[in-house]
């Protein structure tokens, strides 16, 4: 089974509001086998277009990933999200194929 993955772009305006979305969003995380492999740190946008802060959080499977996203847990997460910035968060599959 592949791995699934949130990649998360903010801009956060409220920092209170994030802070308090961290401390809830721990226990979706931790139901559903989420592992921060970034979260935050220096970055450079060498292409393209950037918010100002970067998350990507590795789960054990796309359909964990998803649950997780839809459960109930981080929709009470969520609700302290939408007032401290905007967002764009995909749920990718991960890859296990052939390399370069």
């Amino acid at each position: 089974m592949l791995p699934g993955y949130w990649i998360g772009h903010v801009d956060i305006s409220d920092p209170q509001a994030y802070a308090d979305y961290v401390a809830a969003n721990a226990r979706a995380f931790a139901k559903y086998g989420g592992l921060f492999l970034i979260r935050g740190g220096r970055f450079e946008t060498v292409e393209g277009h950037s918010r100002s802060r970067h998350v990507v959080i590795k789960f054990p499977s796309y359909e964990a990933a998803l649950a997780c996203y839809r459960s109930p847990e981080y929709a009470e997460a969520m609700a302290h999200r939408v007032r401290a910035g905007i967002a764009d968060i995909i749920v990718v599959e991960g890859y296990d194929g052939q390399q370069p």
